[in-house]
């Protein structure tokens, strides 16, 4: 591994310990193997592991869960097949909580609120679709949002996620007529330079699955002009 690599793989996580590692992802790496054929973040951080412990054998690097390829932010990996284990369990039962940020074409109105809907995805296309809840393989959708803050064009919302379905937030925030910055899938008139959508895991609470600790996580937003205008503005309206 190249030592720029391990460098920057370094600064970017988030917690770790010898259970478990959450790791900020940047828009457009993969999390896991595609038919891209892309290096993922799951064997990119068994690389870095390998080179900081020099270990000679395989390092076990399990995936709790994803974010999509042009989304950021907070990742939680699992280090020993226990804690992955334990973590697929908390996942299931919605004890990991996932808060994102998501900057959008329009203001939503009303300005907070809970968004129920049922969806279907399209294998083909890679998109999902609202649906009645009578359609065929339908799946219930919950998220609750809240709108943050605006810049001259954009608007700052913040989603908390209760289900986890495919293209979720991207879907549901379109269907309320809150499309997210450069998501074409979804609507956006024109995509983002750097492929990504202005999407990112921002915080992140679990309970340690061997320590029992409440971890609480905060990714920092991507190093791009409007995602760190919405983040100094927020510190600043936090004091």
């Amino acid at each position: 591994m190249k030592e720029e690599i391990y460098k920057d793989i370094a600064a970017r996580i988030l917690y770790e310990d010898n259970h478990v590692l959450v790791f900020n992802k940047k828009a457009g790496e993969i999390v896991q193997g595609d038919k891209t054929g892309d290096l993922p973040l799951s064997e990119l951080l068994k690389l870095y592991l390998k080179k900081k412990h020099n270990k000679p054998g395989n390092v076990f690097m399990g995936v709790v869960h994803r974010l999509d390829r042009p989304v950021s932010g907070a990742l939680v990996f699992a280090k020993t097949s226990k804690a992955l284990s334990r973590l697929n369990e908390s996942l299931r039962q919605r004890e990991i909580n996932k808060t994102y940020w998501a900057v959008c074409n329009n203001k939503p109105d009303p300005l907070s609120g809970r968004l129920e809907h049922f969806l279907r995805k399209n294998q083909k296309q890679n998109k999902s679709y609202v649906v009645g809840h009578e359609s065929k393989d339908a799946l219930q959708a919950i998220l609750e949002y809240n709108f943050l803050l605006s810049s001259d064009k954009y608007h700052l919302l913040e989603v908390q996620l209760h289900t986890g379905r495919h293209h979720q937030i991207r879907v549901q925030l379109a269907h309320m007529g809150c499309i997210i910055k450069g998501d074409l899938k979804y609507g956006a008139k024109t995509s983002n330079k750097d492929a990504s959508i202005h999407l990112h895991a921002r915080n992140l609470q679990f309970v340690h699955p061997v320590k029992k600790e409440n971890i609480q996580i905060t990714a920092p937003a991507p190093n791009d002009a409007l995602w760190k205008y919405f983040e100094s503005n927020i510190k600043k309206s936090n004091g």
